[in-house]
């Protein structure tokens, strides 16, 4: 019996494209449900994530799981039949989930402040993202991917928000130009579960200045 996959979504979200890009390279069939965040969101969401009734959710024959990271490690879990996407070495796999963490934490909860903050404020933050990205780029290196010579676990993390690289300097009025993670977006671009899934930079852009409209900071 084939196993029945439903996504819960919004097309624009960094974390549901991972979950995309997951289930791209995993070869795996799936029903897409785009939410509707701005205005209300569906039962089915909330009854399948009543916690904290967010996108993504994953439904594997009709049982949830919620938050990207904790979704991909699923699905590499269930699917074994395709490639791993997180290291197979307990060091490698748990150095991984450190820096996929630290996307969350120290690229998307820094750059949300200043996307979603006043013009003129929010200097330290600017510069903090800066200071981490390039961390990122010093952990890159000069590997291919930032897992070596395989697409995998933290590159998923991580390109979704490439895109938004353009947002963040509209609106923070600020740079980022980082020449290694510059190669590596393209090597994942590359990548057909990779360009099939990710934002649009002029969608994204036009959503943050609807979103900075609408909660009064332009």
């Amino acid at each position: 019996m084939e196993d029945e996959v439903v996504l819960l979504d919004f097309n624009l979200s960094m974390f549901g494209i991972r979950v995309r890009i997951a289930l791209a390279e995993k070869g795996i069939k799936y029903e897409y449900k785009e939410e509707d965040l701005v205005n209300t969101k569906s039962a089915l969401l909330l009854q399948m994530n009543p916690v904290h009734k967010k996108i993504p959710v994953l439904i594997h024959n009709g049982r949830p799981i919620s938050e990207s990271l904790i979704i991909v490690e699923y699905i590499d879990e269930v699917w074994k039949d395709k490639a791993p996407l997180l290291p197979t070495d307990p060091y490698q796999r748990a150095k991984a989930r450190f820096w996929a963490d630290f996307v969350d934490n120290k690229v998307h909860e820094v750059a949300k402040k200043i996307w979603t903050g006043k013009v003129g404020e929010h200097e330290t933050e600017k510069k903090e993202l800066i200071e981490n990205l390039k961390l990122l780029e010093e952990v890159l290196g000069e590997k291919p991917y930032f897992g070596g010579d395989t697409f995998g676990f933290l590159d998923i993390a991580f390109i979704p928000f490439y895109k938004w690289f353009f947002a963040y300097e509209k609106t923070g009025n600020l740079k980022l130009d980082y020449p290694k993670i510059n190669a590596w977006a393209n090597r994942c671009l590359q990548r057909e579960s990779v360009s099939k899934s990710v934002s649009d930079e002029a969608d994204i852009y036009e959503f943050v200045l609807s979103y900075r409209k609408k909660i009064g900071v332009d």
